[in-house]
């Protein structure tokens, strides 16, 4: 709208998500809508934040601006999934992401994991990181593959993540190549409440935040207090790239939002390699989790199977849109 300055007057302004009318990190949209003077909005769907609500629409009205809802609301529903389930679920949106054998292993027996899948699906991940907001593995994968877990597109720097590393007792090595800050941002070490604090130091001075959490039936940290921990910090949407135990512990406490399987053509056939997802306990195919809205693409020798583990949030938000 600055851009357009008077050529933006009488136009007609169509946007996938009602203009917000509350101060965030930014001013209110719908003020500046009416400064600018737009004679009409299409907004597909209404803002789900409480703070606005309708409210941003009411400001355009009362400013003599037209107003129409609804076009597209399921495209823009989905479009903006990771928003809409924030912020009616309390909580990060949460992505399961798998990197595995065409028999479902994600490394072998000694551990190597690198690579299963190709160069182009690496290249993809990068490109998935620095949408999202955080980057969560478990200390087992911290242990053998040392990552950096950074956003790392093909031709720019990567957005900073929040990254987080499930530690129940504090066995991240200092050295460790997660622990200098990301752009400014700390790595946070998820820990048990009662954990070494001289172990807690050490991290600390390394740079890393390190947080308490009480601990689950399995006497590991409990995901949900940490999914609130980080909604309170904006974190929006969570990657999970953690092993198999990591993967079952979200699923099994219905956390996990979406699944994205890279299955490269590798066979690696040995039943002592950790599998993508363990623990989850279901003992009949008919309760088995099973994945709907199911998409597939091939990206170079691999295949990548997304889809969702619940009712997908935009189906229900368009659905309540459309009433």
């Amino acid at each position: 709208l600055g851009e357009a300055g008077e050529r933006a007057r009488g136009a007609t302004l169509y946007i996938n998500l009602e203009p917000c009318a509350h101060q965030g990190r930014t001013p209110p949209c719908a003020p500046e809508v009416v400064r600018a003077g737009v004679s009409r909005v299409v907004a597909a769907i209404e803002d789900p934040d409480p703070r606005v609500a309708g409210q941003g629409f009411e400001i355009l009205r009362a400013g003599g601006v037209a107003v129409e809802s609804g076009l597209m609301a399921l495209e823009a529903a989905r479009l903006n999934e990771v928003f809409i389930s924030s912020i009616l679920n309390g909580r990060p949106f949460v992505t399961l992401k798998m990197a595995m054998s065409l028999d479902g292993r994600i490394a072998t027996r000694e551990g190597e994991s690198q690579w299963i899948t190709g160069e182009a699906s690496r290249a993809l991940s990068h490109e998935f990181r620095d949408q999202i907001d955080a980057i969560l593995i478990g200390v087992e994968t911290l242990l053998k593959d040392d990552p950096l877990l950074t956003a790392r597109p093909q031709g720019k720097q990567g957005k900073p993540l929040i990254r987080i590393v499930l530690d129940s007792h504090l066995r991240t090595p200092p050295a460790a190549r997660v622990l200098p800050p990301d752009q400014g941002v700390a790595t946070i070490i998820a820990a048990l409440e009662g954990s070494d604090p001289k172990r807690a130091e050490k991290l600390e001075k390394a740079g890393a935040q390190v947080l308490y959490f009480s601990p689950e039936v399995a006497g590991r940290v409990a995901i949900y207090p940490l999914l609130e921990a980080l909604g309170e910090r904006g974190v929006r949407h969570l990657l999970v790239e953690g092993g198999g135990q990591v993967h079952g512990s979200f699923m099994r406490q219905g956390l996990a939002d979406k699944v994205m399987a890279y299955i490269a053509p590798m066979i690696i056939g040995d039943d002592e390699a950790p599998g993508a997802v363990s623990r989850v306990g279901t003992g009949k195919l008919s309760t088995a989790p099973k994945l709907s809205y199911v998409e597939h693409e091939q990206i170079g020798d691999d295949i990548l199977i997304q889809g969702y583990l619940k009712d997908p949030v935009w189906i229900k938000y368009q659905e309540k849109q459309s009433v």
